[in-house]
């Protein structure tokens, strides 16, 4: 129980849950999740292109020839390509930064992939970038920082809108998220 409660999500209850629950499981279950588990951290790297983890040299969608190596999508962690990917609407390749900068945290540029995304850029065939770092304060001053950043390179650089999910109402929106969805308003075809 000690072990998965130190688990991100499982408290103290899920942990007991999660333990009996694999005291009942046949033993080859068991084993079965033990082996996955012991796997994954074994057989999965980074991906020597985008940083995505994978489980050779390079990620699935760095080797995938069907996708758009002119657009880069720049995302904080591994965690946010499943988001968008489940999205299915981008058809781009990747660059995971590894974090976001955190002055106060000690996070600067140097602790990320910043380098690696510039080098990515140099040969020209890169025609945009999207800035998809989370909507907060680190995200928001990360995605700064790169499109100044990028700004000189003459690379479109774009950032993904923010506002109201869908199905809530403007009422319970806090002041930033309902401007920024103003701001990033768009015209409705007739």
């Amino acid at each position: 129980m000690d072990e998965l409660g130190r688990l991100p999500g499982i408290g103290p209850k899920s942990a007991q849950r999660i333990t009996f629950h694999l005291l009942k499981v046949a033993p080859e279950d068991a084993r079965r999740l033990a082996r996955a588990i012991v796997e994954v951290k074994e057989r999965t790297v980074l991906c020597e292109v985008c940083f995505n983890v994978g489980l050779g040299s390079r990620c699935a969608i760095c080797s995938d020839d069907r996708r758009d190596p002119g657009v880069i999508c720049v995302v904080e962690d591994p965690r946010d390509i499943v988001a968008v990917e489940r999205t299915r609407e981008f058809r781009g390749r990747y660059h995971v930064l590894g974090g976001a900068l955190s002055p106060i945290d000690g996070v600067g540029p140097e602790q990320l992939r910043v380098r690696e995304l510039l080098a990515r850029l140099d040969d020209g065939a890169v025609t945009e970038v999207i800035l998809c770092t989370n909507p907060n304060l680190e995200g928001e001053a990360t995605a700064m920082y790169l499109a100044r950043l990028l700004r000189p390179l003459g690379v479109r650089t774009t950032r993904i809108a923010s506002g109201l999910p869908v199905g809530g109402d403007l009422e319970y929106a806090d002041e930033l998220t309902l401007g920024r969805a103003l701001e990033g308003r768009r015209d409705v075809g007739a």
